[in-house]
């Protein structure tokens, strides 16, 4: 048999050679999903002795973490505007960073009781579309993505939120076969250069959708097609919200007014990078 707190210390240990940082929070979450406890149970009562059965699990899922598998896929899970949302390898794992998308809609449309109707291209997971649902309780919305597997995902998140009833999925690429207009769009689309993908880690080269992380040599093709939907898919005093990367605003920004639409905010996430643009139709 083995106690709490030596299982605890072989997580950390073998963690940290992997090159993994928190190694402490990140072997408290695996313990607690196999143990099915709360953190304060693993701190409270170190000396408890685990089951062979549960060590099995453990080790199970430390190997997997050892190769760099992201913790998020491992339990299968992760937590975004303070929801849940079950998550695998064909969906991007939910940043705290794309939250500010989230945020922005509600400076900009502060009336929560307005019936929207949201799009969101490139729904993934569901986070972005599925969080604005759950805070403006008169929205319908609408998820695409090109990934049938990907929507699957979406679908049960909806469902396990209580949120399906108001929205639907569908397979497409951006606005292929998509009527509108819409009060809201919303899009995370791929913004990582090609060229960036061996600086990436590997629990984001090696385990996450390529087709949600790259686009073309510099990192804009897919705002450039965007920018070209976006006037057809907006009503005239719609709303658009788009994610971007690193360095990436001054770009975004150029390229949405080329196609004449108004740019209107780039609010900056915690860390102060300018994590998404804000757009309207030119009045």
């Amino acid at each position: 048999m083995h106690s709490i707190a030596s299982i605890l210390d072989l997580c950390m240990t073998r963690l940290q050679k992997a090159g993994i940082d928190n190694v402490r929070f990140e072997a408290r979450l695996l313990m607690c999903h196999v143990l099915k406890v709360d953190t304060s149970i693993l701190v409270a009562y170190p000396e408890r002795d685990v089951s062979s059965e549960d060590f099995v699990q453990i080790e199970n899922l430390l190997q997997r973490r050892e190769q760099r598998e992201p913790l998020s896929q491992i339990l299968g899970e992760r937590e975004f505007w303070s929801l849940p949302f079950k998550v695998n390898r064909h969906t991007l794992t939910p940043r705290p960073d794309s939250e500010t998308l989230i945020e922005a809609v509600l400076t900009h449309v502060p009336d929560v009781a307005q019936k929207l109707s949201v799009l969101d291209l490139g729904v993934g997971s569901g986070c972005l579309l599925l969080s604005i649902l759950s805070e403006y309780k008169n929205a319908t919305g609408l998820g695409v993505d090109i990934s049938p597997a990907a929507l699957d995902v979406a679908l049960q998140n909806a469902q396990n939120l209580g949120l399906a009833a108001r929205c639907h999925f569908q397979q497409g690429n951006w606005a292929e076969g998509i009527g509108g207009p819409f009060d809201l769009i919303l899009s995370n689309p791929p913004y990582i250069p090609l060229r960036d993908k061996e600086t990436l880690d590997p629990e984001v080269k090696d385990y996450e959708p390529a087709t949600a992380l790259f686009s073309g040599e510099d990192g804009l093709e897919d705002y450039r097609c965007l920018a070209e939907v976006l006037p057809q898919l907006l009503n005239s005093d719609g709303l658009a919200v788009l994610e971007q990367g690193i360095g990436q605003a001054l770009d975004v920004a150029e390229i949405m007014r080329n196609h004449g639409l108004m740019v209107i905010d780039q609010p900056k996430d915690l860390a102060g990078v300018e994590r998404c643009t804000v757009i309207r139709k030119k009045l």
